[in-house]
Formats: structure tokens, sequence, C-alpha cells
């Protein structure tokens, strides 16, 4: 009777332990997300070592094979090897492990390289943290996404602008992408990157508060929220689609929770919150995936999910298309799958008002088209029904295959004409609002959000291509619509590249004015980079240091941060510009793709300024460059620019 009693006790505190952690509402959820918690605990390595070796080593471990030794790989982030697994030079090699199998050989590889961080003793401060209030707490900058920074906040204005002169950098190791836009509390910047470290700076001297490390990339910007006793937390989502809420303090974890709808899925937007709840935009890389040979095409597609802000649990989750179901094979007799695809790339922008959320979505993977591809979708924000959507480009069906002949490009392929750029609430006067969203068609959108999306007017600045059009975000101020046009060089009939700047009268949709960009170096054309995906494949390319002395990209893809006088636009040759809001003039430029030695002692290198915009604040302007995605310049570092009178 006691060894009954005394299992009793035991059972019971163990049950209620698997029931808060989630185990009997869905073990499998639940079981990723300990295994993320409590990586540092558990032999993860030990087993991707196994793997490696039985897997890897032969041509890693062998001089004569010419291939990156393990020392070299473990120098780089787990997202890097991860992408060259799943998508890039080493699918073929990789394609029959599964995905835990592959995350583990990254996770053994980069646990393997010592010395990494050393430098962090140095660079510690001296100083208290401080984490007051909120200065930048969301990739929109607000709730409607106008990427608006007051006179008042900004402290850089048309007559102070020229004076900006760089005060000090951060060089981050194991890094060639900068893409995650930092959070600023008090006078602290929290910036995560993509080798799973999260920091907490002092934003005027780059000394290191506190730091942590994730166990993947961190992928999406930094956003503040508010917990269930009114406290602050650091919500991010990593490259594995896991969202965590850190306490910015310490930067403790207070929950993690996986938001995924497939394994293939990612979370590329950023996580908005409102009124204690965070909404999710769930991507996929199956669109590259489906470029490589024997992929089953396709059974994933975007959505959103909410969650509680206070716990991580999930309210709702809503999905762009059906699931997918067996429509035939394909002509080497490989399965085909559909619906699928319309991943969410943007940002929810929030209409408290009325009560409801706007996404824009991507195009569809495989046949059936539907009409949820390259649609601005409005969604109910309590249960994410949807209310109404809106579709600018019909039967838009493309995957990573339709760049290299493969079987599971579609018939009659689309031209991939996302919905990157994330939509903005407008006010468009008499206490009416609009709805501006850029397409990578080239076309921005404005459309009535009390009429069902209907259209109020349409503006085409540019021809668009796969990766060019409006990319990553456009700001307003104002009446006054800023527009970021990426437009790469491209050898397609009829198709006439418009890289530049724009400014659109937010109310009738008037072009105002346009600065355009140029390479002011010659380019070697036969040395440019295939185009987006078919790159991450084939890898190589110029050597660095030539594509650093002239970039093949140079069109303006990462969004944009507005004030009432100046727009700030990174460019892909790494060029950050301020320019005057009234007429396109330039009023300020610095080049970031050099070398350099970072303040905390680590080498680095500057590069393509991609995805984020650049946050400003109190006469300082912080800049991330590096992004070497699609064949774009690599870099590591984060620049603090600050003005001098």
């Amino acid at each position: 009777m006691k060894k009954r009693y005394l299992v009793l006790l035991l059972l019971v505190p163990l049950a209620y332990w698997l029931a808060s952690e989630g185990v009997f509402r869905d073990p499998v959820k639940a079981g990723e997300a300990l295994v993320i918690r409590h990586a540092d605990k558990l032999p993860l390595a030990w087993f991707g070592g196994r793997l490696y070796d039985a897997h890897c080593a032969g041509c890693h471990e062998n001089p004569a094979m010419k291939a990156p030794t393990r020392q070299a790989l473990g120098n780089q982030s787990r997202e890097a090897i991860l992408v060259a697994l799943e998508f890039g030079k080493m699918q073929p090699m990789a394609a029959h492990l599964s995905q835990q199998q592959r995350r583990l050989i990254a996770l053994y590889l980069t646990d393997s390289a010592e010395g990494v961080y050393d430098w962090l003793a140095d660079a510690a401060c001296e100083q208290p943290l401080d984490s007051g209030a909120t200065r930048v707490g969301s990739w929109g900058l607000g709730p409607h996404n106008r990427r608006f920074v007051s006179s008042a906040d900004a402290g850089i204005d048309r007559s102070n602008v020229g004076t900006l002169e760089l005060a000090w950098t951060l060089a981050l190791p194991r890094v060639t992408d900068m893409r995650s836009q930092p959070a600023l509390l008090g006078d602290t910047l929290y910036l995560g990157d993509r080798a799973g470290m999260l920091y907490a700076l002092d934003r005027h001297t780059g000394c290191i508060h506190r730091q942590r490390e994730v166990m993947a990339g961190v992928r999406s910007a930094i956003t503040v929220a508010e917990g269930g006793n009114g406290e602050r937390l650091l919500v991010f989502a990593d490259s594995l689609a896991t969202v965590f809420a850190l306490d910015p303090h310490t930067l403790e974890t207070v929950w993690q929770t996986p938001a995924k709808l497939f394994e293939s899925s990612v979370v590329t937007g950023s996580i908005s919150h409102h009124a204690g709840r965070l909404y999710v935009p769930v991507s996929s890389y199956e669109v590259a995936v489906a470029g490589g040979p024997g992929h089953a095409c396709c059974q994933s597609h975007g959505g959103v999910i909410a969650l509680d802000a206070a716990t991580g649990e999930q309210l709702w989750a809503w999905h762009a298309t059906p699931d997918a179901t067996l429509q035939g094979h394909n002509a080497d007799g490989s399965a085909r799958y559909g619906p699928s695809g319309a991943s969410v790339w943007t940002t929810p922008a929030i209409d408290a008002a009325r009560n409801r959320l706007y996404i824009g979505t991507g195009q569809n993977l495989s046949r059936p088209a539907t009409d949820t591809s390259d649609a601005i979708i409005a969604l109910d924000l309590d249960s994410g029904d949807a209310i109404w959507r809106y579709q600018a480009t019909v039967d838009d069906v493309w995957n990573a295959a339709c760049q290299n002949g493969g079987a599971n490009c579609p018939s009659q392929p689309g031209p991939d004409f996302d919905f990157g750029a994330s939509v903005i609430i407008s006010d468009a006067g008499e206490g009416r609002q609009m709805l501006l969203a850029g397409q990578k068609s080239g076309v921005v959108h404005a459309l009535d959000p009390d009429a069902n999306g209907a259209v109020l007017w349409r503006q085409r600045v540019s021809q668009g291509t796969t990766n060019g059009g409006v990319h990553w975000g456009m700001g307003l101020a104002g009446e006054r619509l800023i527009v970021p046009v990426a437009d790469p060089e491209r050898d397609i009939p009829g198709y006439t590249p418009a890289p530049g700047l724009y400014a659109l009268d937010a109310v009738t949709g008037e072009l105002l004015w346009e600065h355009p960009v140029s390479r002011d170096c010659d380019f070697p054309m036969e040395h440019a980079p295939l185009v987006g995906l078919a790159q991450v494949r084939a890898g190589g390319g110029q050597p660095l240091a030539e594509q650093y002395r002239c970039s093949f990209y140079y069109g303006l893809s990462a969004a944009t941060t507005v004030t009432p006088e100046l727009a700030f636009s990174g460019a892909l040759d790494g060029r950050v510009r301020a320019f005057d809001i009234r007429n396109g003039e330039l009023l300020w430029q610095a080049a970031t793709a050099v070398p350099l030695r970072g303040d905390n002692g680590v080498d680095g290198h500057g590069g393509a300024i991609d995805v984020t915009g650049q946050v400003v604040y109190d006469g300082w302007l912080y800049v991330l460059s590096g992004y070497s995605m699609f064949g774009q310049l690599p870099g590591n570092v984060l620049l603090a620019y600050r003005v001098t009178r």
C-alpha cells in the first residue's frame, strides 16, 4: 500500500507538469517545445555528430574532396547550414535525411566551434541595463505599419541629417545576413542574429548588457508585447518557426511555442501584438524545396496563428488554402498535390476600430489555383475568420522548379507576384481610411476597408519581377506614400528595370516624384547571379572582393523608414540614403559594404541592405548591413550613426 501511495505521490506532480507543458493537448508540438526549451540539457549534438560521421565526414574530412572542413562549417550559423541542406548546394546529398536529422547535424557542427564568443567579456557594459519606455516595439513602428517616426522621436531632420557620422559598430560572428529589426526600450537596443544570439546593447556605445542563445537563428523583428500581468515581453520567431517570449531585463524565456502549420513552415514577416494577443504570419520554404528532384509538390500553405501573449497558447489559426490532396502525377511519375502556397510573408496590420487584421499573400505553389493567392485578406481579430479578400493577380502558380525546368513547375506558370510588403492603414480624409499595398508586380493598390476591399486606385511604379517591384515595405508620412523599388537587371523581353524611390499621393495615387538609383561601376554581366532561389542552389559566383567592388544588385528592396521631413532607404549595394520627402532630393548617404573591425573587436564587413528598414530615434540611425540569401552582398554588421549638431 505504501508503494502505491509513493508512486501516486510521484505521478501526480509528473502529470501536472506534463499537462502544463501541453503534452496531453498536443504531444508532438509539446515534445518539440520541450526539446527546444531544454536543448542545452539534452545530448542532441552527440546524435548530430554520429549523423555527421555517417553521412558527411567522407567528403568534409577528406582533403582530396576540397569540401569545407568541419571546423570551417562550425564557424557558420545553424541557419546557414540548414539552408544549404534543405534547398541549397547540399540538397541532393542530404535528400535522404529527415528534417530532424539535418537539424541535428547543424546543431553538432555549430556546437563544435571554440572561442567564437570570447569577445563578449571585453565588450560587456559597466553600467546597468536600462529597459525603460518602449521606443521602437514593432516592425511597422505602430499597428498600422506606416513605418513612421515623429519629428520629436526622430531627432533627425533636414537641417542636421547631413551631419550624421558613424559612432560605433558591432560585428557579429557566424553571420552573413542581418534581417531582424531591433527593438528599443529605454537606452537598450535588442538585436537578434542569424546565429541564434540575442543581444541587449547600450544604444549609445554598443557595449553588451546581456546575451543569450536560442536554438536557431532569430528570423523576425523583435516585437514588444505585454504579458498577463502587464509586464513587457520581447517576442520573436526563430528559423524553426518557434515563437519565443523573453523577459527584457534578464533575457530569460517566459514561454516558447512552435508556430507551424507544416514541417516546412517558417515565419518570414514579423509578429503583431494587440490587446493581449500575438498574430503570427506563417509562410513556407517549400517554394524552394520544390525545385529539387524527387520532391512531391506541394502540400504546404501559408496562414496566420493567433497566440495568447501571456502564455503562448494558440487561440486560432487561419489557413490560406484547403488541405492539399493528390491531383495526379508529373511527367517524371512523381505525385502532384494541391492546392498549396499563398504564404503570408507580410507583417499583419492591426485595425482595432474594425476588429480586423490585414495580410498579403504570395502565389500558389501548385494547381489548382485559389482565390487567396497574391491577395490582400481581412481577418477577424477574435476568430480568424476571413471577412473579405482582394486578389490582385489571378492564376499565379509558381515554384522554384520553374527556374530549372524541374518536373514540379506547373503548366503555364505565373509571374510570382507576391505581396511581400506589409499592408499600411492610411487616413484618407473626412474620417475615412484606406489600405495601401505594394506588390512585386510594381503596382501599388489602394483599397477601401469598408467596402470589402474595393479598389480606390492603382498606380504602377515599375514592371516588377520575381524579386523586384515593391519588395519588403513602404512608408507613410501624412498623405505622402514612399515606395522603394528593387527591380534587378534581367534579360526578359520588354522588361526595363526601374529601381529607385518613389513618392505617391496616398489619397489619389498620383506620382509626386521619383529618384532613380543606378550602379556606379562596370559590372561584367556574364557574372550575373542566377535568379532568386536558383542562386541559392548553385552557390558560388565571383570572388567576394569583386562582388564588393561592384555589386550586381543595387535596387531598393528593404523597407523604408519615414519622418515628416525625411525618407531613409537602404540599397542592395550597401548604400544607406536619406531623401527629402518633399521632392526626393538626396540629402545624405553612406557606403556600408566595406570592411571594418567592430568596436567589439570582431572583424566584420558590411553588405547588402535588405528586408528590414532602419531604426531612427533621438538623433540616432541604426543600420543592419549584410544579406546574401539570393546572391546579394554578405555582411555581419550593425552600424550606429548619430547627428553631430
